[in-house]
């Protein structure tokens, strides 16, 4: 029987709406930030990036639909439904995104999602930005379980969750629609309590 001192407390409501998303510097040279409506072009650079396309659902075509998207991000943050950073230049242009999905605080949960334009990937920095987020979740949003799910066919994904700590739990069949079709899953994982890379 789990007495109640090894069940945590429920993460409260409003922790995430109460303050505005930290910046925050990694080892790269880049940092962690809000998004701007400034980004627009970024997310449309990413849109027409034949491999951020294909892994990704939620990209845009135009500038308005951009600044759209940015706009929801805000709202879905302040709903406590998700949090998304720009990883950027420091005081300069982004260059991908990171950040939480699906969060559940009751649940103590959420799913990571990211995406990288071509000019920043290789160098480790998506894992570093992974890496840093995730500590952000557990130990300033005080979240107990993170996922990693990506599809079996893209194996960048895979190292990324395995050098970033994320154990692999299993296989999720025919669990995510690409514009080529149903695709298997990976899940990962990090739980808190997990040693850290």
């Amino acid at each position: 029987m789990i007495s109640a001192a090894q069940i945590p407390p429920v993460v409260p409501a409003g922790r995430l709406a109460a303050s505005d998303l930290p910046v925050m510097g990694l080892e790269s040279g880049l940092e962690l930030r809000p998004w701007r409506q400034d980004d627009a072009g970024v997310w449309v650079a990413a849109g027409r990036d034949p491999a951020i396309r294909h892994w990704n659902r939620l990209l845009v075509e135009s500038a308005d639909e951009a600044r759209r998207r940015i706009e929801r991000l805000h709202e879905r943050r302040q709903a406590e439904s998700s949090a998304m950073w720009a990883i950027a230049r420091p005081g300069g242009d982004a260059v991908g995104l990171v950040g939480w999905g699906d969060i559940e605080l009751a649940g103590g949960s959420a799913e990571i999602v990211y995406w990288i334009l071509p000019s920043a990937r290789g160098g480790g920095v998506v894992t570093e930005a992974v890496r840093r987020v995730g500590a952000w979740a557990l130990d300033e949003l005080g979240l107990h379980r993170l996922r990693l799910c990506h599809s079996v066919a893209n194996p960048a994904s895979c190292r990324v969750a395995e050098k970033a700590g994320y154990t692999l739990e299993g296989t999720l069949r025919s669990a995510l629609l690409h514009a080529d079709g149903w695709h298997d899953e990976h899940l990962h994982a990090f739980v808190r309590g997990d040693i850290r890379p």
